[in-house]
């Protein structure tokens, strides 16, 4: 066996859970996989070093994290955001185009996370698996500094002891227990524990979601607006424009569908970040037009309505097809 089919042996099967924790340092599916092969390139490079003192998976974990720190002090940025946190809700429809100077959240594909073999968080872990890959967990914590971030990652979400993280981090022990302190107070503001309940949807919501997809393929606002919720929230990233309140998504959505070159739509079931979404397609007016990629829209469902859409739209939505297995139609 040479060394290349010892490094793999020992490496690949870890991948999948350190491209969800590079997701949770930087908010991005994209920067993740560059920070996971970064990850790999160098552990290969470092390997004829590596005395096998300790797990693999410790060793890259810490490789990893070290990686996102770094990528995190490259940044103008360090923290990727939605659009309801840069500013009041619109009142009227777009004007400009979309924003792409700003860095936003991504969504991540549940058929990523549920594939982690070792998604049993550890004995010191505060957040169950599901809890801590919503949108709004991930959101939060764009606010932390980077340090803190991977802090509360390694302890709150991995589970492991602060001595361990102490000692990936290359800090005190009292040193990560502060940031943890830092870090837990930050979250209790942004992300209440009431907010942190994340099920898979119940029968209900499934005949919900159906409602909600159908509204779209048949283009009828009137089922569109009965499943939303009064104080529903739509944001569109990268476009600035977020909208509150059923009446002001129901304008907004009837100017979408009927402004636009939009001649039909598909929804395809699919999940994100622990929650319902859907892959939509769109075609022209043509008769023979072709189906086209478009968004990934994610559903937040409270007491069986929709209270929250969020739909990365393009060009951020389509490139994100491959990512939840979608092909063309």
């Amino acid at each position: 066996m040479t060394d290349r089919d010892v490094f793999q042996d020992l490496t690949e099967r870890h991948r999948p859970a350190l491209h969800l924790h590079c997701y949770r340092m930087l908010g991005s599916l994209h920067d993740a996989e560059d920070c996971v092969q970064e990850t790999y390139l160098r552990a290969w490079t470092g390997f004829a070093q590596y005395t096998g003192a300790g797990a693999a998976r410790g060793w890259l974990y810490r490789i990893a994290t070290n990686t996102c720190l770094n990528a995190l002090s490259r940044r103008a940025r360090t923290r990727r955001v939605l659009p309801e946190v840069l500013g009041p809700p619109a009142h009227g429809m777009p004007m400009g185009g979309a924003a792409m100077e700003i860095s936003w959240l991504e969504p991540y594909p549940d058929r990523l996370w549920e594939s982690v073999a070792d998604a049993a968080p550890g004995p010191h872990a505060r957040y169950e698996m599901r809890e801590s890959v919503e949108l709004a967990f991930i959101a939060a914590i764009q606010y932390l500094p980077a340090r803190q971030r991977a802090a509360l990652l390694l302890c709150d979400v991995l589970g492991w002891p602060a001595s361990e993280t102490a000692a990936l981090l290359e800090a005190s022990t009292t040193a990560v227990n502060s940031a943890l302190q830092r870090a837990r107070a930050t979250l209790a503001k942004s992300m209440p524990a009431e907010q942190r309940a994340v099920s898979a949807p119940s029968a209900s919501q499934n005949a919900l979601l159906d409602r909600y997809m159908e509204a779209w393929e048949i283009k009828d606002l009137d089922k569109f607006a009965a499943v939303l919720r009064e104080d529903a929230v739509l944001s569109m990233p990268p476009w600035t424009e977020w909208y509150f309140g059923k009446g002001a998504i129901r304008a907004f959505i009837s100017w979408a569908w009927t402004s636009k070159s939009y001649g039909a739509f598909r929804l395809v079931q699919t999940s994100a970040n622990g929650r319902p979404a859907f892959a939509i397609y769109v075609r022209g007016k043509e008769p023979d037009a072709p189906w086209r990629p478009h968004s990934i829209q994610v559903l937040d469902i409270q007491d069986n309505t929709i209270a929250k859409i969020t739909t990365f739209v393009p060009p951020t939505g389509a490139g994100l097809f491959p990512a939840f297995g979608m092909g063309s139609i």
